[in-house]
């Protein structure tokens, strides 16, 4: 049974940072894409960031690019989300997710197999 866990959210003033953390356990993290989808209040769940089983390749929603970075270390069965010059529109819950038998980005949540619990990240104005 592969399980998701998220750690790292928060409040924390605009332009200020955090980092969410989402480790797997259960089968072996390297083969996964693992993503970072996020839903705010009301709005449809959104693909922020993804990276690929090898970390070759990221992929960014327009609104967090130079914003926010995705990070895994395969090793310790760890991707992470760097976010920086936080603001109040980035308010959501944050879910780490992971996508098996396939080494490409996708972008809907229903191609995703796994799903963390998700963490809140309320950024105040």
């Amino acid at each position: 049974q592969v399980q998701l866990v998220e750690s790292g959210g928060g409040l924390v003033q605009a332009g200020g940072s955090l980092r969410l953390s989402c480790k797997l356990s259960g089968r072996t993290f390297s083969p996964y894409v693992m993503g970072w989808f996020r839903q705010a209040p009301g709005k449809e769940r959104e693909l922020a960031a993804a990276i690929t089983a090898n970390g070759a390749y990221t992929y960014y929603t327009d609104s967090v690019k130079g914003r926010f970075t995705i990070s895994r270390d395969n090793a310790k069965n760890t991707v992470y989300l760097q976010m920086n010059s936080l603001k109040p529109e980035d308010t959501a819950v944050y879910y780490c997710t992971a996508l098996t038998g396939r080494d490409t980005i996708r972008f809907r949540p229903q191609d995703y197999n796994y799903w963390g619990q998700g963490t809140q990240v309320t950024v105040s104005s």
